[in-house]
């Protein structure tokens, strides 16, 4: 009997999360989704979601380790990851547009989600992702996070988050090169995308520039079914272009 392939979708319930659980659930590459959330999804479609399994976490570190010791019972075999959980804005947090708007808690909470938390993920999962199937793991970072793209500065938390997440997630790809050689990691940027994270700066946006969920999910989808496990990190975005880092 050949193992259950299975797609972990980390930050299900955000809009490209349920899409990617969408995607997912109509791909031949995988047999079964486990979708993980901060909080419990209740979903409209649920009928179309049927089948997902669904794991509430609180993604602190202790309840990281638990969810990677349940998933451990639910499948034989991860061979996709998406990690799609981050934050550029919340109650607490606003894009700095200027120097005199850096304040030490918010750098704290963004570089937390968006830098640590993946990063602890990764270390969670890898007794479970490591062996002889495939496994590709796409992270979603940002352009904003490239150092050679930056030409207009400005939200500090937020580049400077996703430019450490990509320099943790090459750290761990020579790791991985050497100690689980079927693991590929992906930096995704997914282009601007109409969720809620990008609601309040969607104004200027160019048209044709705004993505829908099930669109990124379907090109995230297709890039990752044609990976070669190479033993590299790639930073590419939505066209499947390389991101200069």
């Amino acid at each position: 009997m050949q193992p259950i392939s299975t797609a972990l979708i980390i930050g299900a319930g955000g809009g490209l999360g349920t899409a990617l659980c969408k995607q997912w659930q109509q791909d031949d590459n995988v047999d079964s989704v486990i979708a993980i959330s901060s909080r419990a999804i209740d979903h409209d479609n649920k009928n179309e979601l049927s089948g997902i399994k669904y794991i509430t976490c609180d993604y602190s570190e202790t309840a990281i380790a638990e969810t990677c010791e349940q998933i451990k019972t639910m499948t034989d075999s991860i061979t996709r990851v998406c990690i799609c959980n981050g934050i550029l804005h919340s109650e607490n947090v606003w894009p700095e547009k200027r120097i005199e708007d850096v304040n030490l808690n918010a750098l704290q909470e963004v570089f937390s989600v968006n830098s640590f938390i993946p990063l602890l993920w990764l270390k969670a999962l890898f007794p479970l992702i490591k062996g002889d199937a495939d496994c590709i793991i796409a992270v979603f970072s940002a352009r904003v996070g490239s150092i050679g793209d930056n030409r207009s500065g400005g939200w500090y938390s937020y580049r400077a988050s996703k430019a450490a997440l990509n320099m943790l997630l090459k750290t761990a790809a020579i790791e991985l090169a050497r100690r689980a050689s079927n693991v590929k990691l992906i930096a995704f940027q997914p282009g601007t995308t109409d969720t809620p994270l990008s609601k309040p700066f969607q104004a200027a946006v160019k048209a044709g520039n705004l993505f829908t969920t099930e669109f990124v999910a379907q090109r995230l989808v297709d890039i990752m079914n044609n990976q070669k496990l190479d033993g590299e990190l790639s930073f590419i975005d939505w066209e499947n272009k390389t991101i200069a880092w």
